[in-house]
């Protein structure tokens, strides 16, 4: 039995250990933001965060996240309230198909919480990982730069709090 801690949630599974987080979450959890793609790691658009970190969780086993927390895009916010990230791929309109976006914003929310205000290389760098065959990228970049901005409004609002 393995222990999985998603959004918050605890889950219990006898999965086999070396069953795939994709699976498990979009089988048991019905958490279908992460999208099986290529179940090779080269697209992104099963990425989710593990420690805040982004991770495929199509090649990720279940047995290497156990006492870890595993952030999906159903994590960030809700379609009624979208988180910062979320709402400002919807505010750029960065989909088009929007099969790899879960995967961009997953890798955008990390990245933002490393650093709220990242370059373009870092954007560039940190998105590199996932795919968009549509060719919405400069509208993703776009998006993320305006999470950005919404990031670095929390972070000097906090600060004023804590004065």
């Amino acid at each position: 039995m393995i222990t999985l801690r998603v959004n918050g949630s605890t889950l219990e599974t006898d999965s086999d250990p070396e069953t795939p987080l994709l699976y498990v979450l979009r089988n048991d959890m019905e958490l279908n933001g992460a999208k099986f793609g290529c179940g090779l790691g080269q697209c992104g658009s099963c990425t989710v965060l593990a420690d805040n970190m982004p991770i495929f969780s199509c090649l990720t086993p279940i047995a290497m996240l156990a006492d870890r927390d595993v952030t999906t895009l159903e994590g960030l916010g809700s379609i009624d309230a979208p988180g910062p990230v979320q709402r400002a791929f919807i505010e750029e309109q960065a989909a088009q198909c929007g099969y790899c976006i879960p995967g961009m914003i997953m890798r955008a929310h990390a990245l933002l919480m490393k650093n709220s205000a990242p370059d373009e290389a870092a954007i560039r760098d940190a998105l590199e990982p996932s795919l968009c065959r549509c060719g919405t990228h400069m509208r993703i970049l776009r998006a993320v730069r305006r999470a950005s901005e919404g990031f670095q409004e929390q972070t000097s609002a906090a600060r004023e709090r804590n004065r």
